[in-house]
């Protein structure tokens, strides 16, 4: 089983469950992931969609927390889809379903606004971490899951120019460029703290601070503009 990034909890009882839309084009998949979601006190299905025009639709009317977005679908595909669902105020966060042959859609949907991503064949443990964690506004799944995806990913990036500069990595303190390469490099809060010598707690007000210096959504959309700008490279 793949823990969640730094221990998220699932809500307290009494809070509600965690109210979850499944997004996929096959039926058999959708009714796979729901048995799993379902048999957890904290989690619900209460939405699913064939297509991502479906599920447009019925967003529009029912609020949920979390959505689970497979990115190839007939009507509309999961990337158009995530673009026009995260671009609404109080949208809720995505994550998006995917296998590796698909890196260059990962890569434009976390873009998009995606929280993160969740291979289709990943355990079901893994997958009911990452609804928790990304409710919960941390990275999607364990660090180290990230960093495998996102090396993957980032060969989709072109090599023979010079990196895009992004003014906002100007902001950062020296610190803050140290925390967010090794955010990129899948250390876990904790095992930045290790790596500094600092409390965790600094680690994490770094990580905040971050975040809102790229006006990242969470901490993959900060690791994928470290890989842009050219402050990590894959394997680095």
């Amino acid at each position: 089983m793949t823990p969640p990034a730094d221990d998220v909890a699932p809500p307290a009882p009494g809070s509600g469950a965690v109210r979850v839309a499944l997004v996929d084009d096959q039926q058999l998949v959708r009714a796979g992931f729901r048995m799993v979601i379902d048999s957890q006190p904290d989690l619900k299905v209460t939405i699913e969609a064939g297509d991502g025009a479906q599920a447009l639709r019925l967003l529009a009317d029912h609020r949920v927390d979390v959505v689970l977005m497979d990115v190839r679908m007939p009507h509309l595909d999961g990337l158009t889809a995530t673009a026009r669902l995260t671009a609404a105020p109080d949208a809720p966060r995505v994550i998006v379903l995917t296998t590796f042959d698909l890196d260059e859609y990962v890569l434009e949907a976390i873009r998009s606004g995606a929280s993160g991503f969740l291979l289709k064949d990943a355990p079901p443990e893994e997958m009911l971490a990452a609804i928790r964690t990304v409710h919960a506004g941390d990275a999607v799944i364990a660090p180290s899951s990230t960093r495998r995806l996102l090396e993957h990913l980032v060969t989709a990036l072109p090599t023979d120019q010079a990196a895009p500069q992004h003014d906002a990595l100007a902001a950062l303190t020296d610190r803050e460029r140290e925390v967010l390469v090794l955010m990129a490099r899948g250390r876990s809060n904790t095992e930045i703290a290790a790596d500094l010598f600092v409390a965790e707690a600094t680690v994490k007000t770094h990580v905040g601070r971050i975040l809102a210096k790229l006006d990242a959504r969470d901490r993959v959309q900060a690791v994928v503009t470290a890989y842009e700008a050219g402050l990590v490279r894959p394997g680095a």
